[in-house]
């Protein structure tokens, strides 16, 4: 067993304790009808990606995600949230530090004395989600979770289907693809492209990531025997047929979205260990990007 598959497996009581605890967090998280920049790096923008969609799509109030790069939150936001599991890196740092100063800053991390948590107004630790992995995969769910049940949305399925997707089985045809391509729509579109990163990143794996509307437009051509297409969210009939058609294998969602990217973590973790490859260690990566000064 690796970390990461103990970090996996214990995602139902993060996410089951990220509700509990909401009440404590509420007041630091954004209030209905403020405007919202969300900024990450990595697996955090594509969960600020999805939150921003949420929070709008409920009615609270404008959310724009950014990398944390190319933040702009000069735009006349009241609240800028950062995500960052470790709090180091440089990018979400340099953003936090050059937000106007009449911005309400919040930041979600697992390091709760961490440099982005310095500077911030408000701080949401979730230390008991933080990883040993350098792979992130319980962290970054249980602040969707958290982000979700603020947001006023239910999460009883979701609290439900994860217990589902840390015990199914997974199909051999999916652990035997050549090459897999994640579909979400709304919301679910940031995390497919979560799911396609952390394939990449534990297996290095060929994966891609599109919204469904999107993959007709160009990404099914590469579809084919020996291939994959794993949608999170449900997908025309028409469109399904047609990925059928080249012989490909389609998984259409039977979970929360969310819970099937828990079932995709444990994919990833399998595809690594049956490459020889360590998912606690990806080739090339560190537990937080921190970038040495320009000069």
């Amino acid at each position: 067993m690796s970390y990461t598959s103990d970090e996996i497996a214990s995602q139902p009581d993060c996410w089951r304790r990220a509700v509990r605890d909401l009440p404590q967090h509420a007041a630091a998280l954004p209030s209905p009808g403020e405007r919202v920049a969300v900024i990450g790096c990595g697996t955090s923008l594509f969960m600020a990606q999805a939150y921003a969609q949420l929070r709008e799509a409920a009615g609270l109030g404008v959310t724009d995600a950014y990398p944390a790069s190319e933040a702009r939150t000069h735009r006349g936001y009241d609240r800028v949230v950062a995500l960052t599991r470790s709090g180091t890196t440089t990018e979400v740092i340099s953003a936090l530090e050059q937000s106007p100063a009449n911005t309400r800053t919040t930041t979600i991390t697992g390091v709760a004395d961490s440099p982005a948590a310095k500077l911030s107004d408000d701080v949401i630790c979730l230390d008991y989600a933080d990883e040993r992995s350098v792979v992130q995969t319980r962290f970054p769910t249980t602040l969707l979770m958290l982000l979700r049940a603020h947001s006023g949305l239910s999460v009883d399925q979701a609290l439900a289907d994860v217990v589902t997707a840390v015990e199914a089985p997974l199909d051999a045809a999916l652990l035997g693809a050549q090459q897999i391509s994640f579909l979400g729509a709304d919301w679910s579109t940031g995390v497919a492209s979560e799911a396609a990163l952390k394939v990449r990143e534990a297996a290095a794996w060929w994966t891609e990531s599109y919204s469904f509307m999107e993959y007709r437009h160009g990404p099914i051509a590469v579809a084919a025997p020996g291939r994959a297409v794993w949608s999170l969210a449900p997908i025309p009939a028409e469109l399904a047929g047609r990925i059928r058609e080249t012989g490909a294998t389609l998984r259409e969602p039977v979970l929360d979205p969310l819970a099937e990217l828990v079932m995709i973590q444990r994919l990833a973790v399998e595809l690594a260990t049956a490459a020889g490859r360590n998912p606690d260690e990806p080739a090339n990566l560190t537990r937080s990007v921190v970038l040495s000064p320009a000069g």
